[in-house]
């Protein structure tokens, strides 16, 4: 892969093989995010876990204390009361069985999480297809199955991120944007970890966090030491 003048520059000021203390490794994906747009800045966690094996599953969610930087749109499936509930909580679409051709036939995907009460899993279900290869269907891991739609809706909108191993066994997620202060993404950094190192499946054996790369949408990779998370 080839890359811009920039990322090289912005390469040159890491030094490589060097497993960095997390707050240096946050400054400097900062410093090294120099697009012109107000870059993401992600965590890419390897694991020691074997996705394959049930038991070994990794899927959660946590909310980051300084949020992500983006506005999430939330849609809801939910019926009376709880439909009510759910709007005035914020979400930003609302509905029932009337969102399913939408999404169907229209492709209508105009929405970043999908919450659901227990009740409208048998609709929701029809469109597995479409929502589960996007990441969208609802989990009740993730807290996006439940009946309390209003403390969903409030935490996804506060900076709730869901995070689940791929099929490499390395989880990515969104710790915050460029913008965001040194403090601010270490708050969000620290929360993250935390949560991950609560999820280890007990089955796990040797090493559950192999390696930790921080960076920004367009910079390079920053490395963390994983036994200063652990």
């Amino acid at each position: 892969m080839k890359h811009g003048k920039k990322y090289i520059e912005a390469a040159k000021e890491i030094e490589r093989g060097t497993l960095y203390d997390p707050a240096d490794a946050i400054a400097l994906v900062k410093k090294t995010a120099t697009a012109k747009f107000d870059e993401t800045i992600e965590a890419h966690i390897r694991t020691g876990c074997d996705g394959r094996h049930a038991d070994q599953q990794i899927r959660g969610a946590v909310v980051l204390p300084a949020g992500t930087g983006k506005k999430v749109r939330v849609l809801v499936f939910a019926k009376g009361a709880k439909a009510e509930e759910a709007k005035a909580a914020g979400a930003d679409y609302v509905g029932e069985m009337d969102l399913v051709p939408k999404i169907q036939k229209e492709g209508w995907l105009d929405f970043d999480v999908v919450v659901a009460t227990p009740d409208m899993m048998g609709v929701v279900g029809r469109l597995g297809r479409i929502l589960g290869p996007k990441g969208l269907m609802p989990n009740p891991k993730a807290g996006t199955v439940t009946m309390d739609v209003t403390k969903a809706v409030k935490e996804i909108k506060a900076g709730k991120i869901e995070y689940r191993l791929d099929k490499s066994n390395i989880i990515h997620v969104p710790v915050g944007k460029a913008s965001f202060t040194e403090e601010q993404l270490g708050e969000n950094f620290r929360a993250l970890m935390d949560a991950l190192v609560k999820a280890r499946p007990s089955t796990v054996k040797g090493a559950y966090l192999r390696s930790i790369t921080l960076a920004s949408t367009m910079g390079p990779g920053v490395r963390v030491n994983p036994l200063k998370v652990q």
